[in-house]
């Protein structure tokens, strides 16, 4: 590790006696069962070695914060989480503070055009980042690397203002803006494991022994896009960024060292395959279940509807007994619309039905209201259109054990 900030002078830039903030990836955490962690989480080694190399440099103000995707008012799950990868080991060792930023102050910042989004406090009043991301791609935003990993410090409502129906102002444009509002930073991305299909446990999980690093978030991201086998200009809020920075949106300006890229480079896909004629994931359809229009995942699905989205695919998968569902179609996010004829709607999430409630070509309307919606009522929802959901969507250690047996 310390060769490598050697050879990019990573830390050339840190202020002498600076407040540093350590941004990991941790996306979701349970304590009641084991669940695959790599590729998902970043690897606390490679957290350890950064406090390490910090405190070398005379660094000892060090907080780790992250806000993962939580319960609201759930304070548990983040002790659990800090405690089980070995943060408090890192506190006791080194001093290091860890902080669930969902328990911190937030301030709203102008990200331009007016547009706010309320930040954690802690990291905008440090005086150096140290982000480590990990290397995955992303159904949404194409990849998440280190300029993604910035959301997971803004509070809950604006995490749900990014995934906004408005075509300019969408997903893309908001991450794009999130590094310009962070002190300077390090990046460095985690890819011992990658992530295919990412950002979470449900993706397909590489072991590919990679670290990317740069002083500049940007380089260090386009670089991860074309190892997970994008050009940048392939990832909107790289292009955004790239624009908003006058940067060319390709590495001309980037000085590689260490390995070239050709030896670590493997294509990973991250939109999950979709059969377009049965509005169904292909892994379903090739299933030959009939009966169910399930819409894919778009931009306007929150990061809780987008995980509740996932279990619900997995559980169908676990649910097909080889007859028939009765026309069902399920909608979710903030755009999707009806079919007209079909016999059923299922309206995934308060933000889907308060869009259709009134749409005229649902014939027969199941709404799931919550915001997120509970496992109980999506169980309840399904039972009401007459299918009977796995006992796996609310058994998470049997749920985990199966994507476990995935990698």
């Amino acid at each position: 590790m310390q060769t490598l900030l050697n050879d990019i002078k990573g830390l050339d830039h840190l202020p002498p006696k600076a407040k540093v903030f350590i941004k990991p990836n941790i996306v979701w955490w349970t304590s009641e069962a084991v669940f695959p962690k790599w590729g998902v989480i970043t690897t606390s080694r490679v957290v350890e070695d950064m406090v390490v190399i910090l405190k070398e440099h005379g660094i000892d103000d060090i907080i780790i914060g992250e806000g993962m995707v939580i319960e609201p008012k759930d304070i548990d799950t983040p002790a659990h989480a800090f405690e089980s990868l070995g943060y408090n080991v890192l506190k006791k060792r080194y001093g290091v503070q860890s902080v669930n930023v969902h328990k911190r102050p937030f301030k709203k910042v102008d990200i331009g055009s007016g547009h706010e989004l309320k930040f954690n406090n802690d990291i905008l009043e440090s005086d150096f980042l140290v982000n480590i991301p990990v290397l995955k791609t992303h159904t949404q935003a194409v990849v998440s690397l280190g300029i993604q990993n910035i959301k997971g410090l803004l509070d809950i409502e604006s995490r749900k203002k990014c995934h906004s129906t408005d075509p300019e102002m969408n997903l893309h444009h908001y991450i794009s803006k999130l590094f310009n509002q962070v002190p300077p930073s390090f990046t460095i991305i985690d890819g011992l494991y990658s992530n295919e299909f990412g950002p979470t446990f449900g993706g397909n999980i590489r072991r590919s022994n990679t670290l990317i690093a740069s002083a500049d978030v940007l380089s260090a991201d386009m670089v991860g896009a074309r190892i997970l086998g994008y050009e940048p200009s392939q990832v909107p809020h790289l292009v955004q960024a790239a624009q908003d920075h006058g940067r060319p949106i390709d590495l001309s300006e980037v000085e590689l060292v260490g390995e070239g890229m050709e030896k670590v480079t493997h294509y990973h896909a991250f939109s999950i395959p979709y059969d377009e004629d049965k509005k169904m994931f292909k892994m379903l359809a090739d299933m030959g279940i009939e009966g169910m229009a399930l819409s894919n995942v778009d931009l306007s699905f929150c990061t809780y509807c987008a995980g509740l989205y996932s279990n619900l695919v997995i559980s169908l998968l676990m649910s097909w007994q080889g007859k028939p569902w009765d026309d069902v179609e399920v909608l979710a996010g903030k755009i999707q619309q009806p079919t007209p004829g079909k016999k059923k709607t299922i309206l995934f999430g308060k933000c889907i039905y308060d869009a259709q409630k009134e749409n005229p070509n649902i014939q027969e309307m199941i709404p799931i209201k919550g915001c997120p919606a509970t496992l109980e009522s999506i169980r309840k929802a399904f039972a009401q259109a007459g299918i009977e959901l796995s006992p796996l969507l609310e058994n998470l250690p049997a749920r985990m054990g199966f994507l476990m047996s995935r990698c």
